[in-house]
């Protein structure tokens, strides 16, 4: 079986990590996958909305360390070039993605798989799921945007809790502080999950891929900055072919039919 399952449901790509037998954790061949897998659902026009899950027990545990280890052991210098080759660009895609992205997390996130679903748009958490950050019990620093994500999901006292004390959070604490979106029972999140991707996928997808862009730039930017971009991106969904669609939608009582343009 492949590392990574792909599957296409109505506009909607479904991405699962399928090594269930290592709690899905990440190895060098199942980065680089995924990374080419994010990068092709971005410029794919069929896609409308991506799925983001784990198969089995787990969402995904991070790092395989059992590779890692071996790595370091042998000398190569493939540890230290994988942020920059894999993390880096992965997460870059989930954020850039000119589409929503729903990470449907079913067990465990830990480490770099905790750091794919903060990155996401929307969280969908089962019953069951935890994540845990443990970077600094084996003497590293966040990475795969950990960092970013965090505090701006839940504040940075809490993300600092997380970061150094390594302490699990629960599905039901992690709603409680806004980590995840909704927490379903165990048996609904797929379900669950691919409903709300296929209502997004019927959406005015290029608005929200704006949406996502000015957020983005928000982050990091002062308000001037932000008004321009909220400015510019405005003027230009305002020409588009779903904003008149929506519009006249309204006036005449009737569902809009969004076509991504």
């Amino acid at each position: 079986m492949p590392d990574l399952l792909i599957d296409d449901t109505e506009n909607v790509r479904t991405l699962t990590l399928n090594r269930p037998d290592s709690l899905n954790s990440l190895t060098s061949a199942l980065k680089e996958e995924l990374r080419d897998a994010l990068r092709a659902a971005a410029t794919d026009d069929s896609v409308r909305a991506v799925v983001l899950t784990g198969s089995g027990k787990a969402f995904c545990a991070g790092q395989d360390l059992k590779e890692h280890v071996e790595l370091l052991g042998s000398g190569d210098e493939a540890p230290f070039r994988t942020v920059e080759e894999h993390y880096n660009p992965i997460v870059t895609a989930i954020t850039t993605m000119p589409k929503p992205v729903i990470a449907a997390v079913n067990g465990t996130a830990a480490g770099a798989g905790a750091s794919l679903a903060y990155a996401s748009d929307l969280r969908i958490a089962a019953a069951s799921a935890k994540f845990v950050l443990s970077f600094g019990n084996i003497g590293l620093s966040a990475d795969s945007g950990a960092s970013f994500t965090l505090p701006r999901l839940i504040g940075y006292g809490r993300a600092m809790e997380m970061m150094l004390l390594g302490k699990p959070v629960d599905a039901a604490r992690a709603l409680e502080i806004g980590m995840v979106t909704e927490v379903v029972a165990d048996g609904s999140l797929a379900r669950t999950a691919t409903e709300l991707a296929a209502r997004l996928a019927a959406g005015p997808t290029t608005g929200y891929g704006r949406i996502k862009e000015s957020m983005l730039t928000a982050a990091g930017a002062d308000l001037q900055a932000s008004l321009e971009v909220e400015h510019q991106i405005q003027n230009e969904l305002g020409e588009t072919s779903d904003h008149r669609e929506a519009v006249e939608a309204f006036v005449t009582k009737r569902n809009p039919k969004f076509t991504g343009h």
